[in-house]
This record gives structure tokens, sequence and C-alpha cells, in this order.
């Protein structure tokens, strides 16, 4: 059933569970998640098996974030081309074998770090797919008022999954052997694929054809750099995850090396970073009280920054575990507040591939930590990696603090439908949906107004940009000097069609003002041309 036939109930922090589709996945997700987290424990915990440098070690890091920083966006743009239901289902299927062929190997005693690294790259490819499909999910399962709520209840379950998952995979390898979080975690994609089959969403309609694949991923970047609100979002992100990646890299060596240290102290310390994070989830709503998006992730990186310095100075389990709590409390206070942060940022129609971007600063970030912070602790011991990542972060929130956090939440993005249907093509002349438009708009300026109007013009460029054009110009009648064209071009007229589904309620109040300038009774003028072809 969708959100929309669903009867409208006042929000609270549990809301989304109302609607059945928003519960039965975030279940299956759960499930799936602690499957993860066993995963990621035996690759982490086999891999200091097979060899306990730091620097080869950092690399099962890597290889987990690196596919999504350089997937994420086709994937992204993908989900958003194509049915996200049966996408999700294909993917699990192939993860199904991935990680079954994966644990065979493990109880076979045939795994060598060369091909860990390899297997942990296809189940981080898989991921890369995953994500940006189901963060686009979200917001068709529950109304949009309930966004922020459900946005906060899936960090949770990620986090009830870290607290439950590591715990458990600790125990089972130290109980049954290796092989067995992976066995786990290839029985969670089935749990997944079980639940997307009971899914039923509410067929998508497609208006207009898509565009080749790279125009596609091409719009999809331009959204992001002209989205001022998503792109202070990344820069904070890309920031705070370079250097708090070396809390996740230097993890499984601080188990392995503290006295009496094992898998079970490893998987007890990701047991605590979970159990902060799901206090922290809880604690969030009041401890936030009428503080910003800005001060929740100041304070958040202040946290990590403590946890980091801790790990740096544990010369026993307790300060270890102490660490724990603080960093997986401080971090799901950052991470929540970037994803909701991203999520109010994107509009429906490149919702998919915007968070696809997101995902790639986030992993991206990561891996590029995890790999440098793995060289440094290799060359100067781990205590000096974990001290300098702690500095970064302290400088980064001082070097970013002008890219604010959470401007969606001041824009209406829903599509306003306000501009006129475009004119039909011809087709007896020759003209194609697929050859490259051209429109002009012709307004009519007094004299006094044109420092203004250009102003205006100039910052509402950014919006065609967002909303597909790849040229923008603005220019000025010589005759006539009060006669002003602006023009922007698209990749096709089935873009440009596209285009008009895509005016945001925000932006038309931006537009209705600039309309204003013209002192044509019946505004400005809208031409549309299309690219000629011999």
């Amino acid at each position: 059933m969708s959100s929309s036939s669903e009867a409208a109930a006042p929000v609270s922090a549990w809301s989304p569970f109302r609607y059945r589709a928003f519960a039965l996945l975030w279940c299956a997700t759960l499930i799936s998640n602690i499957g993860t987290w066993m995963h990621e424990v035996g690759a982490g915990w086999l891999m200091t098996e097979l060899s306990p440098s730091p620097a080869i070690v950092s690399l099962v890091q890597a290889a987990t974030t690196l596919p999504v920083f350089l997937f994420a966006l086709f994937a992204g743009t993908l989900a958003d081309r194509l049915d996200k239901r049966r996408m999700l289902i294909v993917i699990n299927v192939i993860m199904v074998f991935v990680v079954a062929a994966l644990a065979v190997l493990v109880q076979l005693q045939a795994m060598t770090p060369f091909v860990l690294i390899l297997f942990t790259l296809a189940v981080g490819t898989g991921a890369a797919f995953m994500a940006p499909a189901w963060q686009a999910v979200v917001p068709s399962l529950i109304p949009r008022d309930n966004l922020q709520s459900a946005i906060a209840l899936n960090s949770m379950g990620i986090n009830i999954s870290r607290a439950i998952g590591p715990a458990l995979a600790g125990v089972l390898i130290v109980s049954i052997g290796l092989s067995t979080p992976f066995v786990v975690n290839a029985i969670s994609h089935v749990v997944i694929i079980m639940a997307l089959l009971a899914w039923k969403p509410d067929p998508a309609t497609q208006k207009h054809g898509h565009q080749p694949i790279l125009s596609e991923m091409a719009t999809g970047l331009r959204h992001a750099r002209y989205n001022h609100a998503l792109l202070a979002t990344l820069v904070r992100a890309a920031a705070f995850f370079l250097f708090a990646s070396a809390y996740w890299a230097m993890l499984p060596l601080i188990a392995r090396n503290m006295p009496q240290g094992g898998a079970e102290l490893y998987g007890l310390l990701l047991t605590l970073v979970g159990a902060g994070a799901v206090t922290g989830a809880l604690a969030l709503p009041k401890l936030r009280g009428g503080a910003s998006a800005d001060q929740v992730v100041a304070a958040g990186t202040a946290g990590t920054a403590v946890a980091l310095v801790l790990l740096a100075l544990a010369e026993n389990s307790v300060l270890a575990m102490v660490a724990a709590f603080v960093g997986g409390f401080s971090w799901i206070a950052v991470l929540t507040t970037f994803h909701v942060s991203a999520q109010l940022a994107l509009p429906n129609w490149v919702r998919a591939r915007g968070m696809a971007i997101f995902l790639m600063v986030f992993f991206g970030s990561m891996a590029l930590g995890a790999a440098i912070w793995g060289q440094v602790a290799q060359a100067s011991g781990i205590p000096m990696a974990l001290g300098l990542a702690a500095a970064g972060l302290v400088l980064g929130l001082f070097f970013t603090r002008k890219a604010r956090l959470g401007q969606g939440e001041e824009l209406d993005l829903s599509p306003a439908m306000l501009w006129p249907a475009a004119p039909d093509l011809d087709l007896d002349t020759g003209h194609s949906a697929d050859r490259a438009a051209r429109v002009q708009v012709e307004y009519h300026i007094r004299p006094e107004d044109r420092a203004e109007f250009v102003r205006s013009l100039q910052a509402w460029s950014a919006q065609r940009y967002r909303d597909g054009a790849f040229k923008w110009s603005l220019i000025q009648s010589v005759e006539n000097p009060e006669i002003w064209i602006e023009s922007f071009e698209v990749a096709s007229w089935n873009e440009h069609l596209a285009q008009h589904d895509r005016l945001t309620v925000s932006d038309s109040v931006e537009q209705a003002r600039i309309k204003k300038f013209d002192t044509r009774s019946s505004g400005p003028v809208v031409r549309h041309y299309l690219h000629f072809e011999a």
C-alpha cells in the first residue's frame, strides 16, 4: 500500500511505522544490516589473521567503500530510470551467490589477502548499486512530513544492527568458525528479497523519454553543483568523513593489539559503537532542542575527535570501550544530520542521483581516509595516526563553517506545475524530440531596474542548471537596450518537457519575482528552438 493511501495521523518519532510498506522494508533491512555488520567484522578479522599489517588491514575498509565512490552515480542514474523494486531484487539475488561463494572459500581455508580484497570489492559494488535506490525509495513509502522521522528510524535501524551484528559475529567466529558471518549475510539477502517481493508499490509513470545514461549522469552532477543546499552538505561531509574514517580503519588493530584482545573484544567494541549510536538516536531529539544542524554537527565532530584521542591513549580495554561508545554516540549525531540535510535538499526527480553523489562523497572520503591513515599508522604508529585524524576533524570543522547545513528545510521542493504546456512538435518538418533544444525568454526592463534584474537573473541561472540546462546566457539588445534575452539549452526536447515538471514551489516564488521586472502586462515572451541537423 502506498503512503498516500494511508490515513493522516500526527507525526512522531515512530509515526513512519504506521505505514505498512515502510515497516516491512525497515524490518527486512534491519535483518540484512545485521548480516552486513557480521560480514564486515568477519572480513576485518579474517584479514588480521591473513596479514596483520596495518596497511593491508586498512585496505579491507577501503575496498568496502571505494566501489560506492566509483559506481554510485551510475547506480543512482539507473535507479532514477528503472523500477527500483525490480532493480533491488536482481542485485540482492546476485549478492546471495557472491557472499555464499565467499563463505565456501573461507570454510575450505582457501582464502588469501588478495582474494579477500576482491570479494570485498564485489560486495561493496553490490552495496553501491543498492544504496541509491534504497535512499530514493524511502520518501515514496511515507508522507513528506514523516521524512525526517523515517530517516532517523533508518539510521537507528543501522545502529541497532551495529549493536547486534558485531557481538554476534564475535561469538560465532569463536564458537563455530570464521565462515559463519558470511553464511548469515547470505541468508540476510534472502530476507530482503522476500520483503521486496511482498512490497507492492504504486506503478511509476514516465511522462518523457530518457536521455542517454551519460547525459543523465551529467544532469545529476550539474544539479548537485548548482543545488546550494546539497553542495554545502557535501562539503561538510567530506571534511568530516575523511578524518573520521581513521576510527573505523584502526579499530580492528586496536582490538588485536590490546592486552587480552581478540575477535571477541573487536565484536564488543563494535557493539558499544552501535549501542552509543542507538543511544544517540534516541536522545538526539531531546538533546538537540533548539540547536541548529550546524551546532549538532559541531558537537558530534568534537565528540568524534575526543573518541579518537581516547583510542590513541588507550592501554587497556576499558578506555577503548569508553571511546567506542562516545564515538558511536557522536557518529550517529553527525551522520543523521548530514543524511537529513541531503534528503531535504533534493526534489524527487533527481533524488537517487543526488543521494548517490552524497554517498560518493561519504564512501569516497572514507576509502581515501582509510588508505591514508593505514599508511600513516604503518609509518608512525597507530596513536600518531589517530591523533592527527582528531586534529584534522577540528580543522575541517573550522574551514567549512560557512557551508550551512539544513538549508533544504526552508524549501518546498514539491512540483509547482505552473509552466504552460510546451508547443507540440511538427514532425512533418523533420523536428525530432531527440534534438538539443534552446529556450529563450525575452524581458522588457526599465533602465532603473537593470542592475537588480541582472543580479536576479544571474542567481536564477542556478535553477536552470539544476533542472537540466547545460548552457545559460543573458544578452542585451543593441537596438533597444531595454530588451534582454535569457537563453538556456538542454540536451533534447524531451528533456525540456521534463523541465516543466521539475520547477519547484520554492523556485516558482523566485520566478514570479523576476517576472515582475518585465514592464509588459503580458509578461516575458518565451520562444522554443531545436538545433538544426542537415
